[in-house]
C-alpha cells in the first residue's frame, strides 16, 4: 500500500492498494472514501498529475463505486491562548490586576 501526502486545495492524502484496486482519499474537509476497482494505472497517473483536484474529478469521481469510509479529524491547531479553557496570559492577568 502507498500513501501520499501532497499540496493540494481538495485532496488532503490518498493510498491505493494493488492487490484490492482500492483508492482511499482523504479531503482536506477530512472526508474520507474508498473509491473500488481502480485500476494501478490510474491510480499512477493520479499520484503523477500536477493538479490532483482536476484529475479527480476528471477521471475518478463519478467512474468508480465507492464507500464513505469514517471521518478523520482535520490538522490540529491550538486555540489562541484567549480560548484555552484555564488559559491566563499575561495581558490578561495584567487587565485583571489592573498592571
Amino acid at each position: 500500500m502507498r500513501f501520499w501526502r501532497m499540496p493540494s486545495s481538495v485532496i488532503r492524502t490518498f493510498d491505493y492498494d494493488p492487490a484490492a484496486h482500492r483508492l482511499a482519499v482523504t479531503f482536506v474537509t477530512g472526508k474520507r472514501y474508498a473509491y473500488l476497482n481502480v485500476p494501478e494505472e490510474v491510480a499512477d497517473d493520479f499520484r503523477k498529475a500536477f493538479s490532483k483536484g482536476e484529475f479527480f474529478n476528471d477521471a475518478i469521481r463519478d467512474h468508480y463505486p465507492f464507500e464513505r469510509l469514517g471521518q478523520e479529524s482535520g490538522p490540529h491547531r491550538p486555540a489562541p491562548e484567549k480560548e484555552r479553557p484555564g488559559s491566563h496570559s499575561r495581558r490578561a492577568q495584567g487587565k485583571r490586576q489592573g498592571v
